[in-house]
């Protein structure tokens, strides 16, 4: 099977460019395509100066760069990709658009053939619920840039097909991927459970720490990049965008708050590196606080629980989650090995203090999630 199954890529920005790149090394003939014939013309060009920026650097042979390129074909349209097993889109994050394309996909490929969207934060039942055949979509969320993260978040809705998942792991994991099963729920795994570490850290600035407390805190307990590093590396306006989603998806639950001192850095316009200056940027995190331990430890603490809400709604497991954390985020352990480390009577007492002295307005941000409280 895994031979002779073609993989078709509709959508040829960086992350789709990148999507086709993983399975073309791994020897699969890719079909590609996009609606933009700008973007269908310069595909291989692309895709050639990445390859031969790896060739001179001596990390790939030019044989292997030279087969992976002639592995992929770049067609018209997606009518031309009747042939594949498995389509993925990679276009906007559009709700409306991606539903469009994946109902004018079930008119031109195979019955048999398996549909997915790269979605990171729209509702995979939501897209399937407007086709013809449901059972065939699933999800199949890489990482930013996709050759390079080993992470690929595999996601089904309530009516997906169980040969359709299986398909998908199957040539995923043949392109060398860590695949992860994760539930269709507002965030899958990796950008819900991180909400926390980015959430807990705006607290403590609101409380009055310094950023640079902050971060040198959490690399000092092992992080590579402090929260604040990583919302100047990612945009404090796309920071802002993508917790406002979350938090309206999840209802507006206290633990999604979004606060006041991000929505001023956005007023600001000290967006990060992009704008020029941030939280922390252009500067770096300064000396190690002597609290740095209970900083770091407050914060795991409430990724801990984040974790364990995560798993008492279903579709993944402790390990999953743990993998997921460190793969997509380069965390240096999970949040339940994190737990344990710490000792979790002492996570949930942790979680009581801050229940107990939050602010009315964050009242129930704390409370420990039943999973947690089962947890041993």
């Amino acid at each position: 099977m895994m031979a002779k199954c073609v993989i078709g890529v509709v959508g040829l920005g960086t992350m789709g460019l990148g999507i086709a790149l993983v399975y073309a090394q791994a020897g699969f003939s890719v079909l590609a395509t996009d609606a933009q014939e700008v973007a269908r013309a310069s595909a291989k060009e692309r895709l050639a100066e990445t390859l031969s920026a790896r060739v001179e650097a001596g990390k790939l042979s030019p044989q292997s760069r030279d087969a992976a390129l002639a592995n992929i074909t770049t067609v018209d349209n997606a009518r031309a990709l009747g042939p594949a097993n498995l389509v993925i889109e990679a276009i906007v994050e559009d709700m409306a658009a991606k539903r469009a394309l994946i109902e004018a996909l079930e008119g031109t490929v195979s019955r048999e053939c398996v549909l997915a969207t790269n979605t990171s934060s729209l509702s995979v039942a939501a897209i399937a619920s407007s086709m013809i055949w449901p059972e065939r979509l699933i999800g199949l969320h890489f990482f930013n840039p996709a050759p390079v993260m080993r992470l690929v978040e595999l996601v089904a809705h309530g009516g997906t097909a169980p040969g359709a998942m299986a398909l998908a792991r199957h040539v995923t994991e043949a392109a060398g991927k860590t695949v992860i099963a994760c539930p269709d729920r507002p965030g899958f795994i990796v950008n819900r459970c991180a909400r926390p570490y980015y959430g807990e850290a705006l607290a403590l600035l609101e409380e009055g720490r310094s950023a640079s407390d902050i971060d040198a805190s959490m690399m000092a307990a092992g992080y590579r990049i402090g929260p604040f590093g990583l919302i100047d590396l990612i945009g404090a306006d796309i920071h802002l965008a993508a917790t406002q989603g979350l938090s309206q998806a999840m209802g507006g639950h206290p633990r999604y708050h979004v606060f006041e001192v991000l929505k001023a850095q956005v007023r600001k316009g000290d967006l990060g590196r992009k704008s020029g200056r941030g939280f922390i940027f252009p500067a770096t995190p300064g000396a190690v606080p002597n609290d740095a331990g209970d900083i770091a430890f407050r914060i795991e603490a409430t990724l801990a629980n984040e974790a364990a809400s995560l798993l008492a709604e279903g579709g993944t497991d402790e390990a999953g989650i743990d993998t997921a954390m460190k793969l997509g985020l380069n965390f240096p352990r999970g949040p339940f090995e994190s737990a344990r480390y710490h000792g979790l009577e002492r996570i949930r007492a942790k979680l009581g203090d801050l229940e107990a002295a939050s602010p009315n307005y964050l009242k129930g941000r704390y409370i420990p999630s039943s999973a947690l409280v089962l947890l041993t």
